[in-house]
């Protein structure tokens, strides 16, 4: 029989080994200077992570543990002034509209997996906050959105042309991010953007579309990859405009989202079998199998694209079956677009909660098994082409504006690289992107923890002491949590 699947949810992990308060050491006292860099009045643009998001939701500590909010704090050393952020109302996380939950609490780590915080979300998008705020950043801005009038339009929010987030604090309901930002005449200022330009076709396991070609955004969807002409024409716009009045500040190039613990957490072969249900499941595909040759009997289907698609189990670890839209299409002739995942497959981290379930209440339909995945739960081969491809293209560009208008650069790919692939040392410790005990990201798979934001911030720091001579100083990574506990 097919065995239990608990370990997906990470059972064996405990609560303690996720919460090292060890320090990295004592920070050396240096004088604190800015160099050639004005910190007067610092303003922030980007996207979730600038804005804090963390465990799923923003909330007020995560807020406070951005890392734009920790560059504020160094910055003050060095004559950095205010720094306001519009912050949530709770430590639960969530947003209501109209007094309806449309995004939820954030998680935590109960012992055995993380799961939502009790309490409902006491933020009301419709409770417009007054003022202006150095912390642009918006959960779920793509580039193109930071030039977007009507972005933070309250009217929009249900129907999805308004960000709910930016709504809380737009100037007017007709304003840009952009414009918000110029307004307030930045002396210095960071901007991360591009990410979500290919996260949620990612996240989504490539069920949006690669719009490369197309250069009206107005007609993108949701989970659609941005031309990279379109991010490179609202890069450089945004860019001009933040240095128009001699603005120094620092931008990021941006990481594959294929090596986050979103896409790394759930292999590709998961499903543990006995001999006999192997057997029993290769006597189910059979049909299946031979319709494939008779494809190849008759000239419709190549041998190499026929082995590929072949489902056949054994006993131990297998990997799941999928569809994949990527294969000849064969449906006219009654064969679907069945295979095993490969390693070059990235399994989306949800996916551990629906590889094998039953489908309704019949035994004999497992999702991943006897039943294929859904495309939306992995981001094949192809579809992760098609992110490298847009990402690479992305970065091409901002690196160039980087040079072009001498500004501080922090290279993410590398760092995120390094997480990945045996983690960044501090002290005597190591944090990496492992899913739950590695330190670096929050439990949504995507977004850093507290740790992780600290990291993110000392690599600005890096960037800007080197490029404007500034001896500003890196925080202890040991002095920010791994998680949060359920009460804050």
């Amino acid at each position: 029989m097919i065995k239990n699947f608990k370990w997906l949810l990470l059972v064996s992990l405990t609560f303690a080994a996720c919460n090292s308060d060890d320090n990295s050491g004592e920070v050396p006292e240096v004088p604190v200077t800015p160099g050639s860099a004005v910190f007067t009045n610092y303003v922030a643009l980007g996207d979730s992570f600038a804005a804090g998001y963390s465990d799923g939701s923003l909330f007020v500590r995560g807020q406070e543990g951005a890392y734009v909010n920790i560059l504020a704090q160094q910055f003050a050393a060095a004559g950095g002034g205010t720094f306001k952020t519009p912050f949530m109302n709770d430590n639960t996380g969530g947003l209501l509209l109209g007094g309806n939950v449309i995004t939820a609490p954030r998680l935590y780590f109960n012992g055995q997996a993380p799961v939502t915080v009790s309490g409902m979300p006491t933020t009301e998008v419709t409770k417009h906050l007054t003022g202006s705020f150095n912390n642009l950043g918006v959960p779920g801005a793509k580039s193109y959105h930071l030039v977007a009038p009507g972005y933070g339009n309250v009217a929009g929010v249900a129907s999805g042309a308004a960000n709910p987030y930016y709504a809380r604090f737009a100037s007017s309901p007709s304003a840009t991010v952009l414009g918000d930002a110029v307004a307030q005449t930045p002396t210095f200022f960071t901007l991360w953007i591009g990410g979500n330009d290919v996260l949620g076709y990612a996240t989504s396991g490539g069920i949006g579309k690669d719009q490369t070609g197309n250069l009206n955004p107005a007609t993108y969807g949701g989970n659609d990859i941005t031309d990279p002409n379109v991010f490179a024409n609202v890069y450089k716009t945004v860019v001009d405009n933040l240095t128009s009045k001699g603005a120094k500040g620092v931008i990021v190039n941006l990481p594959y989202v294929s090596t986050l613990p979103y896409f790394t957490t759930v292999p590709y072969n998961p499903v543990p079998l006995d001999a006999a249900t192997a057997t029993q499941l290769n006597t189910g595909y059979a049909t299946y199998n031979g319709g494939l040759q008779a494809m190849v009997a008759n000239k419709l289907l190549t041998a190499e694209e026929a082995t590929r698609r072949t489902v056949t189990f054994k006993a131990g670890a297998n990997a799941v079956v999928l569809v994949d839209s990527y294969l000849t299409d064969l449906s006219g002739f009654g064969v679907p677009s069945y295979r095993m995942a490969t390693k070059e497959d990235l399994l989306v981290l949800t996916s551990r909660t629906v590889i094998g379930t039953t489908v309704g209440s019949d035994p004999s339909k497992i999702n991943g098994v006897s039943v294929p995945l859904a495309d939306n739960w992995v981001l094949t081969k192809n579809e992760i082409a098609e992110v490298k491809k847009a990402t690479d293209a992305y970065n091409i560009t901002i690196e160039a504006i980087a040079k072009q208008k001498g500004l501080a650069f922090v290279d993410s790919k590398v760092v995120m690289n390094q997480l990945s692939s045996g983690g960044v040392k501090f002290g005597n410790y190591t944090i990496s992107s492992t899913y739950v005990t590695g330190g670096a990201f929050s439990l949504d798979g995507v977004h850093p923890s507290a740790r992780g934001y600290a990291l993110i911030a000392n690599k600005f720091v890096e960037a800007i002491n080197t490029t404007y001579g500034a001896t500003l100083r890196a925080v202890d990574l040991g002095a920010y949590p791994i998680q949060y506990p359920a009460k804050l």
